[in-house]
């Protein structure tokens, strides 16, 4: 049977209220549909979904979804004629029908009208259009990390998702792992004491030769996929077309530095405290291919400082090793990374979290976060705020290393200070006829 907008659960909604009207005359009839069938949630309580970038992280997303009986996946969209015929089998293999639709544009996928959540998995430089134009049709969001490709677009983002009343998750999925949580939760504690010092270990970037120019696959749409980036002749980045190393061009990303900024840059902030603030002051260097496409720094390290007098140092492999290490100031210490955690002395982490103390927010499944406050309206556990302050730390680096200046950073008004060369930074030029509204 075709799903269509009116067995939604807006649908549903909707023909309730014009229907309590004549509750009186007419007597309710509550049908097996209404109720579901074969365990499936009533539409009433069904959460109807679509997919924007079905490719690498978006179809582990699409994937997490369906395993949900909560949710109705009813639509697909991606440039990539490949990724998105992928994606409607993978949709209509679940449900045993062919009632998926695939889009193109992402601009008729929210159009719609009958959709209640969506994930977003694009690539940077495409973040923030889609997720104004989610929330403004009342579409409730999960999308991957890092927030944006500048600042000025993760404040127009999250200013839409406010204006809207959406809920909001990043998929920076590391709060919802129980050592990265244990971590966090001993730093906030004061196992350690006073912290002073964070070090942040990212991955080392890639460096390429020169790609020569060759026309794009036919079944991708190109120019749709360069959005608003600037014109560019197309190139194998690397594993074929453009996907995936687009992270090593500067017009797309921020390389290694802003693709894990979301994950342990935000780990190190949540273990703080800091998830509504930011540095005052960021200095650093890095190290940039000098031909080739390749553009983003392969070697990278910064220095941030807080008002509070923590010192927050980040770097590539090159400087330190991976995830999250935070100093107290008599030595002790807490490191944390995937698959591990470890501190200056066990005991710390054997150290339960008593009454009077700061139990930090506590999610098992990530997209089942998502799921709940999609029901509840509360805050996710990585909601758009506390992802925009995560990603600022990465891309107020990347400006420093860019003007090999002191960048001064007022995070209250997320306004850099004295130094406007580096402010016109803050924010990317679109190219026409993209703009952030739409």
């Amino acid at each position: 049977m075709t799903r269509s907008a009116s067995m939604t659960r807006r649908g549903f909604l909707r023909r309730t209220a014009l229907a309590a009207g004549a509750a009186a005359v007419f007597p309710t009839i509550i049908t097996s549909t209404a109720l579901g069938a074969a365990g499936r949630p009533a539409a009433s309580d069904r959460l109807v979904g679509g997919a924007i970038g079905t490719g690498s992280m978006g179809s582990g997303d699409l994937g997490s979804l369906l395993g949900f009986k909560e949710v109705q996946m009813v639509a697909v969209c991606d440039v990539d004629s490949g990724h998105l015929n992928s994606a409607k089998r993978a949709v209509d293999g679940r449900y045993r029908n062919s009632d998926c639709k695939a889009y193109s544009d992402f601009r008729e996928l929210i159009g719609r009208g009958d959709l209640d959540i969506c994930t977003l998995a694009l690539p940077d430089h495409w973040h923030a259009v889609p997720v104004i134009g989610c929330a403004r049709a009342g579409i409730d969001m999960h999308g991957q990390k890092p927030l944006a490709r500048s600042i000025r677009e993760g404040r127009a983002m999250a200013d839409a998702v406010h204006r809207y009343g959406r809920v909001w998750q990043t998929g920076s999925w590391q709060r919802s792992e129980g050592n990265f949580h244990q971590a966090c939760e001993a730093v906030r504690n004061g196992r350690i004491g006073k912290v002073v010092r964070v070090e942040v270990g990212l991955p080392s970037g890639n460096q390429r030769g020169l790609q020569k120019p060759c026309p794009p696959p036919a079944n991708l749409d190109y120019n749709r996929w360069l959005g608003p980036a600037p014109w560019r002749e197309h190139v194998n980045l690397g594993g074929g077309s453009v996907h995936w190393d687009w992270r090593w061009v500067m017009d797309y990303s921020g390389g290694q530095l802003t693709d894990w900024a979301g994950h342990h840059i935000d780990i190190a902030h949540w273990g703080l405290g800091y998830d509504n603030t930011g540095p005052a002051t960021i200095e650093g260097k890095g190290e940039y291919p000098t031909d080739g496409v390749y553009d983003v720094p392969f070697k990278y390290q910064f220095t941030c400082k807080y008002e509070t007098g923590v010192e927050m140092s980040v770097g590539s492999g090159h400087y330190h090793p991976g995830g999250t290490k935070w100093f107290g100031q008599d030595g002790r210490w807490v490191h944390v990374d995937r698959g591990q955690l470890s501190a200056s002395d066990p005991k710390i982490l054997q150290d339960k979290i008593g009454p009077g103390e700061v139990p930090l927010y506590k999610s098992d499944n990530h997209m089942g976060n998502f799921l709940e406050c999609v029901r509840s309206r509360e805050l996710t556990i990585t909601p758009i705020e506390t992802a925009l302050r995560s990603i600022s730390v990465g891309l107020l680096g990347e400006i420093a290393m860019l003007t090999g200046r002191k960048i001064k950073w007022n995070p209250k008004t997320e306004e850099i200070i004295g130094d406007p060369g580096a402010s016109a930074l803050l924010g990317r030029s679109y190219r026409e006829p993209w703009t952030l509204e739409g």
